[in-house]
């Protein structure tokens, strides 16, 4: 070893780091090679002509190896890539990071290691740091059978709850999205118990504003919720209840674009004869960006979802002013706000939302829209800065998501591994503690399909619909797989998050086949009540969130980690085969406690006093507490 950044003896302490904390590096070159006179060549992100050196000053020797260290402090957030250059007999050698985080040395050097240094006063929302977070489209959860007042007219609604959703085109050749099952927040807040038992401690709501399709991305109205879910005094009633057991309400903010039939831009006149794309005067008008009227810049070509300017002074005002949209629904019993396609929103906006959330409640949560690793995440030719502090307090973890299905579906513990490092490394520990991570959303299509269903690939929804449903056969493989998939994600570091029916054994391809209604009095009593026992887990021992991860073995069988929770231990094992298969288990669990899953003797012999055995049985879990 010369290098490894998540070894404490290298490089101290592990991962990011806040502001004005010293990180000491050290490096092992073994004598050998002639080495000498190193460095530490520091790049503040994407300037990489004019990196920091920090000179490496010798500290011992071994007779094989001399260790060089040096100590950097920073004192301003900033993300930075790393590397080591030192002399050698046939002049500057580098030393660069492989795949794995390990150093090699090359005179042509490579990849650069990651620093994350993010403000020091930076927190997580602290209603975050326990339970389990549970994601609810809102038409397809519950529907009260209140009576609602001023629904449009032309909404298709559905008289079998059970039956799919809409996904052929109409007559026209389009997908409409205006067929509704009638789920609402009076049915939401009647469920809150049922919520309760599963572990939940917060509720992420797809939109629930005013507009005309049945996913609600096209805001019409941001300061009414839509007629069809219920009034703003059931939205503050859902609220109150919730808090009263211990759950949190977020709700989807979708700012980079409004509906084209919205009291905005009102293109279809349903508001009247205003509107920006009506009236020039509109002081809508200048939201959006008109390239030639009647043209205008949409959202990925979409012209029902016109585009606005987010740096607008007005817009701004209107979202994030003294009497915004933000404050509004805050000061209405909301506790914080997830953000539809926030690679999408500026800098600018970013940061006015966030002073804006935080001034009205400096506890409320801010989570991103961001499907890739978001601390060094490159948008649109920016390098983004959503997580050094002022911006957002959690994103969409879909990096662990696509690495637990990867694995468990095909035994790619490798790619895992490395996700899984990478995020721990790169991400801050206030984002950690609090990172959303799911299995399904209503974005992709749902866990047990994704581990059990023909591979969607680029097939069209004729195709989803045709495949969609599972086999007996089929399915029993899916939900074994999906608990397995669920024990990882729940014993992760961060926040495990629950997409509405998945605990009920729903199933389903991309949108709209995730978008089916929860199963009430179809549950799949089995799968439900695993996930009763993980989220009990969850709320029994909230450090969770928070506690050390460390890998015990990765395999293509059977993974197994980990976690130190303070006054709480526990090793995690998975074994996603249908073949029992032997693990091994650090001695000090000899005395642990099985809290779920189960366990078979092995040999029980030691393995040079450092583990012994046991078996997993097939598709079999195991998780000690100490």
């Amino acid at each position: 070893m010369i290098f490894d950044s998540r070894n404490p003896s290298c490089k101290s302490p592990f991962g990011a780091v806040a502001t004005k904390t010293p990180v000491t590096f050290r490096i092992y070159l073994p004598i050998v090679y002639q080495l000498h006179s190193p460095y530490l060549l520091l790049y503040e992100a994407d300037r990489w002509d004019e990196p920091c050196r920090l000179p490496l000053v010798y500290e011992r020797s071994d007779g094989s190896t001399i260790s060089y260290k040096g100590t950097f402090t920073p004192m301003a957030p900033a993300l930075y890539f790393y590397e080591f250059e030192m002399e050698g007999v046939n002049g500057l050698v580098k030393l660069y990071r492989d795949e794995n985080g390990l150093g090699q040395l090359s005179p042509q050097g490579g990849a650069k290691w990651q620093l994350t240094v993010y403000d020091n006063r930076m927190k997580a929302p602290s209603f975050l740091q326990s339970g389990v977070m549970y994601q609810i489209f809102p038409d397809r959860f519950c529907n009260s059978g209140k009576p609602k007042e001023g629904v449009p007219s032309d909404r298709k609604m559905h008289r079998d709850w059970y039956e799919l959703p809409d996904y052929l085109p109409d007559s026209n050749g389009q997908v409409t999205n205006s067929d509704y099952f009638g789920g609402d927040l009076e049915g939401i807040t009647q469920k809150l118990p049922y919520l309760k038992s599963l572990g939940i401690t917060s509720i992420y709501l797809n939109p629930i504003f005013e507009a005309h399709s049945n996913h609600r991305y096209n805001t019409a109205d941001y300061k009414k919720i839509d007629p069809l879910l219920g009034t703003q005094e059931d939205f503050k009633n859902l609220c109150a209840k919730a808090k009263e057991l211990g759950i949190h309400i977020i709700i989807d903010g979708v700012f980079s674009h409004t509906g084209s039939d919205s009291v905005y831009f009102n293109r279809n006149r349903r508001y009247g004869e205003g509107g920006a794309y009506n009236d020039f005067s509109s002081p809508y008008h200048d939201w959006y960006e008109f390239t030639q009227f009647p043209n205008y810049n949409s959202w990925w070509g979409f012209e029902t979802l016109p585009n606005v300017n987010e740096r607008n002074p007005g817009y701004l005002d209107f979202i994030c002013g003294k009497d915004g949209v933000l404050k509004k629904w805050l000061r209405l019993g909301l506790s914080g706000w997830r953000l539809d396609v926030a690679d999408e929103l500026p800098d600018e906006f970013l940061d006015r939302l966030h002073d804006s959330v935080k001034e009205e409640d400096p506890n409320a949560a801010i989570i991103g829209e961001v499907w890739e690793d978001a601390s060094n995440k490159v948008s649109y030719g920016v390098r983004r800065r959503y997580l050094l502090g002022n911006q957002l307090d959690s994103v969409m973890n879909y990096p662990f998501k696509n690495a637990i299905l990867t694995y468990i579906r095909y035994g790619d513990s490798l790619g895992l591994y490395r996700t899984i490092m990478d995020i721990l490394e790169h991400y801050p520990k206030p984002v950690l503690d609090v990172l959303m991570n799911s299995l399904s959303t209503h974005d992709v299509e749902r866990a047990i399909t994704a581990l059990a269903g023909e591979p969607v690939g680029s097939n069209s929804r004729e195709w989803q619909g045709r495949n969609n449903q599972l086999s007996p056969q089929r399915y029993d493989l899916g939900r074994k797989l999906f608990r397995l998939a669920a024990v990882i994600q729940y014993m992760l570091p961060g926040i495990p998050c629950l997409y509405y029916g998945d605990e009920a054994g729903l199933y389903g391809y991309k949108d709209p086949f995730n978008r089916s209604c929860y199963p009430w009095g179809r549950e799949d009593q089995w799968l439900l009540a695993q996930f009763r026992e993980l989220g009990a887990i969850r709320t029994t021992y909230p450090w969770l969130s928070k506690g050390r991860f460390a890998a015990v073995s990765f395999t293509p069988e059977v993974v197994s980690f980990l976690r130190d929770c303070g006054n709480y231990r526990f090793f995690v094992a998975v074994n996603r085969t249908e073949q029992p298969v032997s693990i091994q288990i650090p001695p000090a669990y000899k005395k642990g406690v099985l809290i779920y899953g189960k366990l078979e003797d092995g040999d029980c012999s030691n393995l040079d006093n450092d583990f012994y055995e046991k078996t997993l049985p097939p598709y079999e879990c195991a998780i000690l507490k100490l």
